[in-house]
């Protein structure tokens, strides 16, 4: 095999990554080469371009991910190729989803900068599970008291999302949705037409000159409140009603 060759060359590069099934770098696959035989980086390049192109119309493309190159069936295919196994696709939770966002696109990121920004407390578990998966890591400790570990991604992570660096990420608009909306004050917030319409009617009929010009929430929530005051929530009595005997109907007396 003339390996200085890039079409053959390409076409062993291909039987390389198709039997180890994972990732190869440039500088791995030049190691699998002697070094009397190893061909020039140029010709590796090359012979690259070659197997992608070899790909075009196929149901497998060459990608780079952050690991290297490896071969990987097209993703409009993945909804049949997923049935090859019985087992259902892992599913994240929201709350996953959002640590490990945060992490990708904030890094290097502690865990309490992570809550300050989902207003919630982060669960460990969900630490755990990032680090287990090898997505995330530890990359130093923020120089505040206490010491917090700073989270960073990995290769892995990469890997897994079928990125090239973090530059592939999406645009950073994912996580606007991250972001607390402002309150509106009650006392500012404008009733709707309709629910305007109704309260100046109620308040017509009972005897009132003129309706009122303006509703706020506040008043409406708090009319709200002295509605339910007195409502019944306790129907435990029914319960002992119902199984006491019933007494017989008194005689009608005229």
């Amino acid at each position: 095999m003339n390996l200085s060759d890039p079409r053959e060359l390409s076409a062993l590069l291909e039987a390389l990554l198709l039997a180890h099934g994972k990732p190869l770098s440039l500088e791995k696959l030049q190691e699998l080469f002697e070094e009397a035989e190893r061909p020039e980086p140029a010709v590796f390049r090359q012979a690259l371009e070659l197997l992608a192109a070899s790909c075009e119309g196929r149901a497998f493309e060459l990608r780079e991910v952050g690991s290297g190159y490896r071969l990987q069936v097209r993703e409009r295919f993945s909804p049949w190729v997923g049935r090859l196994w019985e087992e259902r696709p892992q599913r994240y939770s929201r709350a996953m989803l959002e640590t490990l966002a945060l992490i990708a696109y904030r890094q290097p990121i502690t865990r309490g900068e992570i809550e300050d920004v989902r207003g919630v407390a982060v669960n460990s578990h969900i630490v755990k599970t990032l680090l287990e998966r090898e997505w995330i890591r530890v990359v130093g400790y923020r120089d505040v008291p206490g010491k917090p570990a700073m989270f960073a991604t990995t290769r892995a992570f990469l890997d897994h999302f079928d990125l090239k660096s973090l530059e592939d990420l999406p645009p950073l608009a994912a996580l606007r949705e991250l972001e607390p909306e402002p309150v509106l004050a009650f006392e500012d917030a404008q009733v709707p037409d309709g629910l305007q319409a109704r309260a100046d009617l109620a308040a017509a009929e009972q005897g009132d000159a003129e309706p009122a010009e303006e509703t706020s929430f506040r008043s409406l929530l708090a009319e709200l409140d002295q509605m339910e005051e007195g409502l019944k929530i306790d129907f435990d009595d029914l319960a002992r009603e119902d199984s006491e005997p019933s007494l017989p109907d008194e005689p009608d007396e005229r």
